[in-house]
């Protein structure tokens, strides 16, 4: 069963553990658009296959941001096919060693929230191919507009395609509910905010939100879930952007951390956690596990 799936004319999603990488173009002149998870650089090179056939390379990958479920695979998909790795210059230092990104938020509530304190928050380093992305000027993305869409992290880029709106907005927004256990588990189509756990600045993202709804996309193609399209899809954006589902506590509500072109400058503190248990955490693990498995083994049989 193939990988990629077609979303849109030239475009293809590669659903890679949590999150979408994008095949963007034509056979003589694409782009990939973010990576996935660290490791599963064979998966995207078996996608191209599929969709280019063999020996295929990109003239470029381009990096919505830089968090690893987008950039992970990025240095080893670089060194195979040597291309550049593009990123807004807010995100180089969190690609290049410098800095780690500001520590996840688990006191923001939801059910994704809890799970990323199992993940450390690790500095990246995707090597010698990084450079500086010119917005103007998009490699492999003819016809394409990059839009600055920060609040998720500093960086924070959305790809646009005004002939057809065809947006792909890594996690500027995302088109599933991250913050419910049943929405992860059945990954029913919804405009959803963006990661809660990860956002630093709320009011950024809140007004990314809004800019890309204002575009009026058709497609919408997030880092998380399954992409949408049409009316319905566009109408969950406006609300979206209209009622915009900011946290009520958390340490980045209202005090969002200070960053530049060396990465974090200065961290708020640390909100009150309310679960301090760590079995009540691992419980929620187990039962997220399961979950996961249940569907898995629904849909082998469907």
């Amino acid at each position: 069963m193939p990988i990629a799936s077609e979303v849109a004319p030239d475009v293809f999603r590669i659903p890679i553990s949590i999150a979408n990488a994008y095949i963007v173009g034509t056979k003589k002149d694409w782009t990939l658009i973010d990576t996935g998870t660290p490791g599963n650089e064979d998966r995207v090179i078996k996608s191209v296959k599929e969709v280019f056939g063999k020996n295929a390379a990109p003239e470029a990958i381009l990096l919505t941001h830089g968090h690893f479920d987008h950039a992970g695979s990025a240095r080893a998909l670089a060194e195979h096919w040597d291309v550049p790795v593009y990123a807004h210059r807010l995100e180089i230092p969190f690609l290049d060693g410098r800095s780690a990104y500001p520590p996840p938020d688990p006191t923001v509530g939801g059910f994704m929230s809890q799970m990323i304190r199992f993940i450390p928050n690790k500095k990246m380093d995707v090597g010698d191919h990084l450079q500086e992305l010119d917005t103007d000027d998009l490699p492999g993305l003819r016809g394409w507009e990059c839009y600055e869409t920060p609040g998720h992290t500093p960086g924070h880029v959305s790809f646009f395609r005004p002939d057809d709106n065809v947006l792909i907005a890594g996690d500027a927004f995302t088109t599933i509910d991250q913050d419910s256990f049943v929405g992860m588990v059945s990954r029913t189509p919804v405009v959803s905010r963006p990661p809660a756990y990860y956002t630093c600045d709320w009011d950024s993202a809140q007004n990314s939100v809004e800019i890309l709804a204002g575009l009026r996309p058709h497609v919408l193609a997030a880092g998380h879930g399954v992409p949408m399209q049409g009316r319905i899809a566009l109408q969950q954006l406006i609300r979206l952007a209209k009622d915009f589902p900011a946290p009520e506590h958390g340490r980045y509500v209202g005090n969002p951390p200070e960053t530049d072109e060396d990465g974090v400058q200065e961290l708020p503190p640390p909100a009150p956690d309310p679960v301090r248990n760590v079995a009540t955490v691992v419980s929620i693990a187990a039962l997220a596990g399961a979950g996961w498995a249940i569907a898995a083994k629904r849909k082998r049989a469907a």
